[in-house]
């Protein structure tokens, strides 16, 4: 997917130092929390990653005017709330990975049990970290409300249980359904992300309606170039193994509309995204960057 004739500078570089240090003072112990629970969770939220949702979180609330400050404890809280998701989608009844990120999975390093419990405290942290982390109390009860709404049954874990069912079976197979999915698994996230840093420096309601539209399709747009990846990617640049969706049956954009109409799909995507981040003009500057990103990467 990617275009060495013309890279795109990542957008994200100098955000990465500023979450992993919110990451890691999040992760400080705590009275109560066994040691081994808070090191299975820190091996997970802190494994080496683009740091993508939450930086789309301060991203948005520059675009809105704000400090990143202002968003930082909503970045904590998605990036733990992926975190969650990456280790329950590693376990052997899900997906079934032995790598993430270069690294054994947790379930691996620890054990299933150990996993499923880090996973399960981090996704009530981010709710902790949000409810006590904004300081405006309408602010953080909406917050609230939209992670719960899009990381739960109709959000992404509606999307991955669908997305689970679809393997192997032929019936509703069609790309709207495909869609479907993948605004829901992936997609809810990122459109969280955004709202979420809209939501912590108080933006206007059509501030949100924008960032809502940019992020429903760079989501989409970043599950099929991750497809295209899957489907042609080297496993070694990525930290995981290549090939598995394919081989397990699972629906995806190459395997279904093929790798030329994907990689079109993605582009036309990113084009929609970048227009309407040119509604936010010079504070939009990075989301539109991170488009053009999201869309040459490799890993």
């Amino acid at each position: 997917m990617s275009n060495p004739a013309s890279p795109v500078k990542n957008p994200l570089a100098d955000l990465v130092p500023e979450i992993d240090a919110a990451l890691n003072a999040a992760l400080a112990p705590q009275e109560g929390c066994p040691p081994e629970l808070n090191e299975a969770m820190r091996y997970s939220l802190m494994s080496p990653g683009k740091r993508l949702r939450p930086a789309l979180v301060l991203m948005a609330a520059e675009a809105c005017g704000g400090e990143r400050s202002e968003a930082i404890a909503a970045a904590v809280a998605i990036e733990m709330v992926h975190a969650y998701s990456l280790i329950h989608d590693d376990l052997p009844a899900m997906d079934d990975d032995d790598l993430r990120r270069g690294r054994p999975t947790c379930h691996k390093q620890f054990d299933e049990a150990t996993a499923i419990l880090a996973g399960d405290a981090l996704l009530t942290a981010a709710f902790e970290t949000l409810a006590t982390g904004i300081p405006q109390p309408e602010r953080a009860v909406r917050a609230c409300e939209v992670l719960a709404k899009s990381a739960g049954r109709s959000g992404m874990v509606g999307g991955q249980t669908d997305d689970l069912l679809a393997e192997n079976r032929n019936e509703r197979h069609n790309l709207a359904w495909l869609e479907a999915i993948h605004r829901r698994k992936t997609g809810a996230l990122f459109t969280c992300s955004l709202q979420l840093g809209a939501i912590s420096v108080g933006a206007q309601e059509s501030q949100i309606a924008s960032l809502t539209d940019y992020a429903r399709d760079l989501g989409l747009a970043f599950q099929i170039v991750d497809d295209l990846l899957d489907w042609e990617g080297d496993g070694d640049e990525m930290g995981k193994q290549s090939g598995k969706d394919a081989a397990r049956g699972k629906l995806t954009f190459p395997g279904f509309i093929g790798v030329d109409a994907s990689r079109s799909k993605a582009s036309e995507l990113v084009t929609a995204a970048k227009q309407h981040a040119e509604l936010f003009r010079g504070t939009g500057q990075r989301l539109s960057q991170l488009a053009d990103y999201v869309l040459q990467r490799s890993r």
